[in-house]
C-alpha cells in the first residue's frame, strides 16, 4: 500500500494493488487511510470473491515489507486475515524491487497510463469518482487489452486466466 498523492477536494489517496503473477489479472482499491485493515480490504472485497467465483483458491500473497503487512500473527490484523483464509504470506526483501518486479512494472503502467492521464483531464471531487475511473481502466487492462509476455502471448489476462482454469479441470 502506498501513498498515491493528495488531491484538492479529495485529500490524501493511498493505493492498494494486486496482480496475478501468471495471468496479469489486476485489481486495485483506493482508500483515504493507510492501515492494516484497509490493506486486507482488497483481498476481502475483490480478489478472494473473484478467485472463489472461478473455483481457484488463492494460495500465496507476496507483499513488500511495510509494517502494515508484517507483524506477529497473533497481534496484527493483516496477518490474521490471510491465516484465516489459509493464504501463505511472503514478504519481499526491503529495498529490493527485483523480488517483486511484476508488481513494480504494473505500478509504473498504472501511473503512466491511468493516473498521469486522468489527473490532468478531470478534476475529481471524491475518492469514489477516482475509483470508478480506475475500475474502468482495470477492466480494459485485464479484459480488453492484449498483453505480450511469458504466458499471455498476445491474449488478454482474462483469456490467459480462463485458459489456465480450463487446464485445471
Amino acid at each position: 500500500m502506498g501513498l498515491l498523492g493528495s488531491l484538492k477536494r479529495v485529500g490524501r489517496i493511498f493505493r492498494q494493488m494486486f496482480i496475478d503473477t501468471y495471468t496479469r489479472v489486476a485489481f486495485a482499491k483506493l482508500c483515504a487511510r493507510k492501515t492494516p485493515i484497509t490493506a486486507a480490504d482488497l483481498l476481502n472485497e475483490r480478489v478472494l470473491p473473484f478467485d472463489g467465483a472461478h473455483g481457484i483458491p488463492l494460495c500465496r500473497v507476496l507483499t513488500d515489507p511495510w509494517t502494515g503487512y508484517c507483524w506477529a500473527l497473533d497481534r496484527h490484523e493483516h496477518e490474521l486475515y490471510p491465516a484465516i483464509e489459509n493464504i501463505v504470506h511472503i514478504r519481499t526483501k526491503a529495498k529490493n524491487p527485483q523480488t517483486n518486479w511484476i508488481h513494480e512494472r504494473f505500478q509504473k503502467t498504472v501511473l503512466n497510463e491511468f493516473y498521469g492521464v486522468a489527473f490532468r483531464k478531470k478534476p475529481y471531487r471524491s475518492l469514489e469518482e477516482v475509483q470508478a475511473d480506475l475500475d474502468s481502466w482495470l477492466h480494459d487492462f485485464s479484459e480488453i487489452r492484449p498483453h505480450q509476455g511469458r504466458w499471455c502471448y498476445g491474449k488478454t489476462p482474462m483469456q490467459t486466466f480462463s485458459a489456465s482454469t480450463a487446464k485445471r479441470s
